[in-house]
């Protein structure tokens, strides 16, 4: 069961594989914008992943096309709602700012 670290908070949560990047931040009492329930519809849980992004699900049609319309996203960039975590443990950055639209 991989650990979730959330940066800058310290916190952190043991999760299940195949859990979503969002459920572990909902789970570890982070705060987080998210207004489409998950559909990779807002950006608002644009998250950057620092550890961890091999082992995360692949991006899909829907999470790219919405992660082209978002200003600040780079390399690291994955919508929380739609990464889903693998057996690696991951380090996910929460921006302290609405990065959807």
């Amino acid at each position: 069961m991989p650990l979730v670290s959330f940066i800058p908070s310290g916190k952190s949560v043991t999760m299940s594989e195949g859990a979503s990047v969002l459920q572990a931040v909902l789970a570890a009492g982070e705060a987080i914008v998210s207004k489409c329930d998950g559909k990779a519809q807002c950006g608002g849980c644009h998250v950057f992943v620092h550890d961890g992004r091999k082992s995360l699900s692949k991006i899909g049609r829907e999470e790219n096309e919405r992660l082209d319309s978002i200003v600040g996203v780079g390399s690291k960039s994955r919508l929380a709602c739609q990464a889903k975590l693998g057996s690696e443990d991951t380090t996910v950055e929460i921006l302290g700012f609405g990065s959807g639209l």
